[in-house]
Order: structure tokens, then sequence, then C-alpha cells
């Protein structure tokens, strides 16, 4: 199988081209995703090579087309929907959060949902406060649903192909700051990542840093800072928020003593003040120190790029984290 390097962008839409080739049941459906190819290009190519009954251009309707996505995966396909930015699946929530994850359980098992919503989650640069939440957290919270945030390009192929496969539906979140990051890929290899598996992404002996999507090159590049001042990170790709593999966590603060949850999402109530309470449950006999958490400020995402950056975790705040540990 020819291995590849490509960017995450590219190895989301290699995997849905392999998908699409091998199940006529797939498909794709979102605004702007068939002639436009997607405002992420995800979908660049796409809709010339399977036509507009599978490229489904939609209109600006998101409970709409998600109603739609839902009635067409309980009678056996596997629709793909592409939300522009995640922060407008807010308007489909009730399709959602009270159909797509409730199905499943109100019918006894007779009825699934092998349904994936994807696009990207949390800030790209300057979409201001409508088009810059960072939704994974909200969904997390809701039984029925699977929730993803893969932080390599690897991990984007292998996941999303995962997700194709699975019964139920899935939350499949992509910070646009990730797009453009490259990765080998061996493609046409059937290579998937499994759900409810956290990846080490970095060994450590001294604290450990835990998260997710895009804040996990930021937790490397912070531990390779904090490496040169004496102190030896271990950083932890969570992946899947639902179902989270909270072993591999706990094996590492056991290992470290000592943990920092990093995340984009707001400070306050997302899922990583979760996964700090759940290490302050478990793990408790096993810190030498609080658990701390790194998180977004807790305002409406600025236009300013400059205010932008204020409010979004960086290497800098990961590295006071550490330091206040120690």
């Amino acid at each position: 199988m020819p291995t590849v390097n490509l960017t995450y962008r590219e190895a989301l839409r290699a995997c849905i081209i392999e998908e699409m080739e091998a199940d006529q049941n797939v498909f794709v459906m979102g605004e702007d995703i068939g002639r436009y190819q997607g405002t992420f290009r995800v979908t660049q190519g796409l809709f010339d090579k399977f036509g507009p009954k599978r490229i489904i251009d939609t209109p600006i309707v998101e409970p709409g087309f998600t109603g739609i996505a839902i009635g067409a995966a309980m009678t056996g396909l596997r629709p793909i929907v592409e939300m522009m930015t995640m922060s407008f699946s807010i308007l489909a929530l009730d399709q959602i959060i009270n159909h797509a994850a409730k199905i499943h359980y109100m019918t006894g098992g007779q009825a699934k949902v092998p349904l994936v919503v994807r696009g990207p989650g949390g800030a790209a640069n300057q979409l201001s406060a409508q088009h810059s939440h960072s939704m994974e957290g909200w969904y997390a919270h809701t039984p029925g649903l699977k929730v993803v945030a893969p932080a390599t390009a690897e991990d984007a192929y292998g996941m999303l192909r995962t997700a194709i496969h699975d019964d139920n539906p899935v939350i499949f979140t992509e910070n646009p700051g990730l797009y453009g990051v490259k990765g080998d890929i061996e493609l046409n290899s059937g290579f998937s990542v499994p759900f409810g598996k956290a990846r080490i992404a970095r060994q450590g002996t001294d604290v450990s840093l835990i998260a997710y999507s895009r804040m996990v090159s930021v937790c490397e590049k912070a531990a390779e800072e904090l490496e040169a001042r004496g102190i030896h990170c271990e950083v932890i790709d969570v992946r899947s928020l639902l179902p989270l593999d909270t072993e591999t966590i706990f094996a590492s603060v056991a290992k470290t003593h000592r943990a920092v949850v990093v995340y984009e999402d707001w400070k306050s109530g997302s899922f990583g003040a979760e996964i700090a309470a759940r290490i302050g449950e478990q793990c408790f006999d096993e810190l030498d120190a609080p658990v701390a958490r790194v998180g977004g400020l807790n305002v409406p995402m600025p236009y300013s790029r400059v205010l932008e950056l204020e409010c979004i975790p960086n290497e800098a705040n990961v590295i006071e984290a550490v330091q206040r540990l120690n």
C-alpha cells in the first residue's frame, strides 16, 4: 500500500473517498460541500467524482438536513454530515441530542443511527464569536453519542474510518488549526484507530499534560521547552472523549504524580473539567499537587486577532501551570 504525506484535511478526504468507493451506502451532505468543495476544502473534488446524489449540497437549514441524515441512517444508509462549522450544529441540537442520541435506546435496540457529524470545531483565524465554539464538551455530556477529537493527520484518517463503520452516532470534531498539519498515511490499508483508547504522545516522569485536538501539539511544544528546564512532561492525547480512556490517563498520573488538563474550550464547565474531576476522584492518593487546568477564557471569542490569541491557551500558559505545581 502506498504511504504518502498528507495534510489533516487531505487525510480526511482520502478516508471519505475510500469508504464511499467501498460502500454505496456512504454519502456526504452539508452546506457548500459540492460545487464549492467545502469551506475548508475537505470535500474538494468529491462532487465531480461521486456526483450530486452522494455529495449533496444542502440549504442553510442545519435542523433539516441533520434530521434527513438521521432518517437515512435509520434505514441502512451511512451519512456523513459536514457542518460548515461545529458552531452551527447548535441549530441542530434537538435532532442530535433528542433524536440521534436516543433512538437506539428508545426503540429497545430495534433502530440504529450510524451517523457521522463532522466539521471544524474551535477557533480559526478571526471568525469571531459565532463561529469559534468548541462544541465537544456539549456533546460528550450526552449518553448515546460518541465524541472524538483527533489531533494528528494519521488519527483523523483512522478515526474517521472507525466513525463511518460505527452503528452509533459519532460527533467528529476537527480543529481548524489542524487542517494543514501533515502526517504519513498508508492509503487503502483499512487502517483504523479505535475509540476509547488514548495515545501517549510523549513519555515523561514529572507531570502529565492531558489534552485533545490542537492542544496536544501545544502541550508537546510546552514539554520541549520544559525539558530544557529539567522538567520531563508526559503528554497524553485523549483522542476520544466519549468513550474516555481513563485507564491510560490514570496510569500516567500514577507515574508522574502531577496533572495539567489542557483544552481550548471555555475553562468553566468544559469536558476538561470532567477529566480533572475524574483524576481528583480516582487518583487522589497518587497526586502530589492539585490537578491544574488550562482552558480558554470565559468570554465570547473576539474578532480582533490580538484579543483572540489572548483567549486561546498557548505554550506559555501550559508552562506557567506546570511551574506552579513544582
